[in-house]
């Protein structure tokens, strides 16, 4: 059975990194000693030994192990034996690449749709939709394709931002560019504000955490959905 936490941030204002999801990642992960972390969107380009070393700390509050996909000599083995894997944030074009480059999109697919419990934060939340057209990074490096994982029938927008009336910035908005991305596109789009994330179970989805989503359709005004939502109706 698919199981997945899709989570918009791994760090919210005022808390330590994971904080504020390690009781649901604890419940989560309640039969699993040991994860597989995918470093490989390198938030700031920090190294993928560094980036693991900050997920060992988050996930030792909850006594969870943590290794990094790169400690492997064979990538595609190392996931097809992971029980739980967790892929970070960072820059999600570059996740993406590495994750075409070492030929792991199709093992990731397998694995996740069988069993193996996923959690994704910011651009590892970001490849769980069908594309990464909705990511808020540079395209730093391009991937052979937008195409990603297909966990969930829709688009993320991770870090969703309201737009600020006492700016002084008359620029485009998050949702202006998502309004844009309709324009030529009919997947929906959700935008997950800091603090919120989706339970995923088969092909059951609950929006969790104590702020509202913001959920875009083509041709259709925006809808403000309230946590624990079900949010099944998009699969």
């Amino acid at each position: 059975m698919k199981k997945l936490l899709i989570a918009s941030t791994s760090t919210v204002h005022g808390k330590a990194y994971l904080e504020y999801i390690l009781p649901e990642l604890a419940a989560f992960f309640s039969n699993v000693d040991e994860i597989l972390f995918i470093p490989y969107a390198q938030p700031s380009g920090i190294s993928y030994d560094e980036y693991t070393a900050i997920a060992q700390r988050g996930f030792a509050k909850i006594n969870i192990k943590v290794k990094g996909i790169h400690q492997f000599e064979n990538p595609v083995e190392a996931i097809n034996n992971s029980k739980g894997i967790f892929t970070g944030g960072g820059n999600t074009f570059l996740l993406l690449k590495q994750l075409y480059d070492n030929k792991l999109i199709s093992v990731l697919k397998n694995v996740v749709e069988n069993g193996t419990l996923y959690f994704g934060t910011s651009a590892g939340s970001n490849i769980t939709g069908v594309s990464i057209q909705n990511t808020n990074d540079m395209p730093i490096i391009y991937p052979p394709s937008f195409d990603a994982l297909g966990f969930i029938n829709f688009n993320l927008n991770p870090h969703y931002l309201d737009p600020d009336p006492t700016s002084t910035h008359m620029g485009e908005t998050r949702e202006t560019r998502i309004n844009e991305f309709h324009k030529i596109n009919s997947i929906p789009v959700l935008g997950l504000r800091e603090g919120s994330w989706l339970e995923v179970e088969e092909e059951k989805i609950l929006l969790k955490g104590v702020l509202n989503a913001r959920l875009f359709q083509q041709n259709q005004k925006p809808v403000e959905l309230p946590p624990n939502t079900d949010l099944s109706f998009l699969n």
